[in-house]
């Protein structure tokens, strides 16, 4: 069941929980109970919401930093990812495969913003070997969501 739950809660995580419990043929305490316990043990780390920043006056600026660094000793890139993910400004980091071993996601106002970032914060750190920056030009899909929906025109076509 909890599979079926995280499935669920991932995918709308404001789903109401008599209906969660209804299509899990289960009661609303149960369920309740589960995710309760599932925040407890920190498999459900938090719940987020997905906006489409595009279409608001906030000015936003999303970048993909890829990181080189040298493993700490008895560390690996454990410590090395905390003292990146600390920052206030970086949304995620991951541990990736390839030619760079980190992948940061962080957001600024400007491109100079994150520049800046990057420059003098990520880059300065004494095990970074090197980066390389790659901005977010247009969201298509995020978190599983599709940002701009378009219609679909159902009329048959006439030629």
């Amino acid at each position: 069941m909890r599979d079926q739950i995280l499935t669920f809660l991932e995918r709308n995580s404001r789903i109401d929980l008599d209906e969660l419990a209804i299509m899990l043929g289960a009661s609303r305490e149960v369920i309740e109970a589960e995710i309760r316990q599932m925040e407890e043990e920190q498999v459900i780390c938090g719940y987020s919401t997905v906006i489409n920043w595009d279409k608001t006056d906030a000015e936003k600026v999303t970048a993909l930093i890829e990181v080189r660094v040298t493993p700490q000793r008895d560390m690996g890139f454990d410590s090395i990812a905390e003292r990146i993910y600390n920052y206030p400004e970086v949304r995620s980091v991951y541990l990736i495969s390839g030619g760079y071993d980190l992948m940061v996601i962080l957001e600024g106002k400007t491109l100079r913003e994150v520049s800046s970032f990057v420059n003098s914060k990520l880059a300065s750190l004494d095990t970074v070997i090197s980066t390389s920056t790659h901005f977010i030009l247009k969201k298509y899909k995020a978190e599983g969501t599709i940002m701009d929906k378009k219609e679909k025109d159902e009329r048959m076509m006439l030629t």
